[in-house]
């Protein structure tokens, strides 16, 4: 059996990747911030250490002041009022610029962020990431950290300014005596504390992260519009709060239990460091029998040196905990994408000669036990129009995002025209599929721009939008809305029009018809919102100017129905069942064969007469 190397990496793919390091983690978002926004991000940082100097020189003043009243030496006095007046009005001033510039920089480098983590995810070849619930987890915090992953560059400046406070709070403390230097060890446990706690509280998060997202889920059904009249109809509002509650509690309840104990940890630490500092106290008073001033020096720059371990422990702690969290997601993202993202070495062809061939092709979703599709060995010839028809569940949009290359096969190869789709760049092999899928997505946008999005070089081509609404039967949509293709769609959004989910339909279908020259057209159930004599007039006609606008391209025209009446025109019919393919052949073929097709074609028949 043929298998494609990323086909055997989805067939073994173990457990979801580890987070990287920390601090190369949290490096790549420094230099992510600094690429985007250099000068500001300089400026902040200066800014910011800046700042923290005056706070720690008032100790300093302070013994100063005390040695002049001693001394009674009022020259000495009024210098020391003066610095600590300056110092007290510098470091309001520099706090208050310092403030105003970071948030300039986390203002604009928001939008970096934001723009980076989209254009991974949107750079991700395949779309098996956003089915993996592991995956899904991972990438939900990273959701929900990356409006305020800018905050972590604060942090940093932060930090390192309570860090700088700590080194002349400390150079204070030694020129008293060395032996002050302890009161930084025992300030240690502090540190250790504060590094641990958080990440025992994120595994504790991480670990209930399933819980959390049910939860907001179950919140948005009862809040949301979209599931309204069917909470409100089955009268099931009550129950959805009582399920989030539950989930709530199963999300919070390790959590709280972690954070209970790390906060034991956490006092014991600090109240070893208070002891230590008393014990300073009593050592300089008593024990070297320093002056008025030395004393002086030490309460201020020991009750400093508490307040900037507690500081700065703090924000590490905090930095680490959460913002190093959400750097750590951000980088395995990157990663991710990097390993997921490798483009082919090849070309798509400038037309399709034989065709495309699924060569012992079998797929199973990730995390699924069982096969979507089994052993599918298939060739759908250039230029031909193809119908791809089956139960619910029978493997046809599968098939179809296989093509699409929104998943790679779990064994088995696609061909096309006897080149391996696995080797094909995926971009450039999207750029020649057109085509409208079963789950399409609302675009909320201008009419005109939810269909001309379909081919972005002419989405402001008056002509192509509207020939592409005409190919697709949407026209009467358009005429109806108040403003034509001018409209705005979506009732959210001031002057927003509602449409049906078959209005809807209608144009993402359109918007699939943008591209005039495609070598793949797939329509996958485009008229499903339509009955069944409506899709078959549809489908003649689709099958029709498809064969018209061939031109020697080779164009392949897919259209997938559960509706076998519907596609009787196509050159070749395809019958799946269960996963695997049971018959394959023109209509008048299938009909002669009394098979799997000529029954279910009869049964459905029947249902119309």
């Amino acid at each position: 059996m043929k298998s494609s190397p990323e086909g055997e990496q989805a067939k073994t793919a173990g457990a979801i990747e580890p987070l990287p390091p920390t601090l190369s983690s949290m490096w790549r978002l420094c230099k992510l911030g600094y690429r985007h926004e250099r000068r500001l991000m300089i400026l902040a940082l200066g800014l910011s250490q800046v700042a923290a100097l005056p706070q720690a020189l008032l100790a300093l003043w302070l013994a100063l002041l005390g040695e002049g009243v001693v001394r009674q030496r009022m020259g000495l006095v009024i210098g020391s009022a003066v610095g600590m007046a300056l110092c007290a009005a510098a470091s309001w001033f520099m706090v208050t610029v310092s403030t105003r510039v970071q948030r300039r920089f986390r203002d604009k480098v928001t939008i970096a962020l934001e723009a980076h983590v989209a254009h991974l995810q949107a750079s991700i070849v395949s779309v098996a990431h956003q089915e993996r619930p592991e995956y899904l987890d991972r990438l939900s915090m990273l959701r929900n950290q990356v409006f305020v992953l800018d905050h972590m560059y604060v942090s940093l400046f932060t930090t390192l300014g309570w860090l700088l406070r700590l080194v002349v709070t400390l150079a204070l403390l030694a020129w008293v005596h060395p032996a002050l230097l302890l009161l930084g060890v025992f300030a240690l446990p502090t540190a250790i504390a504060s590094f641990w706690r958080p990440e025992v509280e994120r595994k504790a998060q991480e670990r209930g992260a399933q819980s959390e997202r049910l939860s907001r889920h179950l919140f948005n059904l009862a809040t949301t519009a979209s599931a309204g009249k069917d909470v409100r109809v089955i009268g099931i509002a009550d129950r959805l709060l009582r399920e989030r509650r539950a989930a709530w509690e199963r999300w919070y309840a390790p959590i709280a239990r972690a954070r209970w104990g790390t906060a034991l940890w956490n006092a014991l630490a600090w109240a070893i460091f208070g002891a230590a500092y008393a014990g300073a106290v009593v050592f300089v008073a008593w024990g070297i029998q320093a002056g008025a001033a030395q004393i002086l020096l030490v309460l201020g720059a020991g009750a400093g040196l508490a307040a900037y371990v507690r500081a700065a422990v703090g924000e590490i702690g905090f930095l680490r905990g959460f913002w190093a969290d959400g750097a750590r997601r951000l980088a395995w993202l990157e990663d991710y994408a990097a390993k997921e993202a490798a483009a082919g070495e090849l070309a798509p062809p400038s037309e399709l000669r034989e065709g495309i061939q699924f060569d012992r092709v079998s797929f199973a979703y990730p995390g699924a036990s069982s096969l979507m599709l089994e052993d599918i060995s298939l060739t759908l010839p250039a230029g031909a129009v193809v119908a791809i028809v089956g139960e619910n569940g029978a493997g046809k949009t599968t098939l179809v995002k296989l093509l699409a290359k929104m998943y790679e096969p779990t064994s088995g190869a696609i061909l096309i025209d006897r080149a391996p789709l696995a080797r094909i760049s995926a971009v450039d092999w999207r750029a020649r599929i057109a085509g409208a899928f079963q789950d399409f997505f609302r675009f909320e946008f201008r009419a005109r721009q939810t269909v001309g999005l379909g081919d972005l070089g002419r989405i402001e081509d008056d002509r192509a939008v509207t020939t592409a609404v005409d190919r697709a039967g949407a026209s009467d949509v358009a005429a109806r809305l108040p403003l034509g293709l001018d409209t705005q769609l979506g009732p959210t959004w001031p002057g927003g029009a509602e449409l049906s989910f078959g209005q809807w339909q209608k144009f993402a279908l359109a918007r699939g018809f943008m591209r005039d020259e495609p070598l793949v057209l797939v329509l996958d159930e485009p008229t499903a919102a339509l009955d069944a004599e409506t899709e078959h007039a549809l489908f003649e006609r689709y099958a029709a100017a498809a064969r018209a606008g061939n031109n020697g391209a080779g164009r392949i025209t897919i259209l997938v129905s559960h509706r076998f009446s519907t596609v009787r025109m196509a050159d070749l019919i395809v019958v799946l069942d269960r996963a695997r393919l049971v018959e394959a052949g023109t209509h008048e073929e299938l009909m002669a064969n009394g098979g799997a097709y000529s029954e279910l074609y009869a049964i459905q028949a029947a249902a119309y007469r």
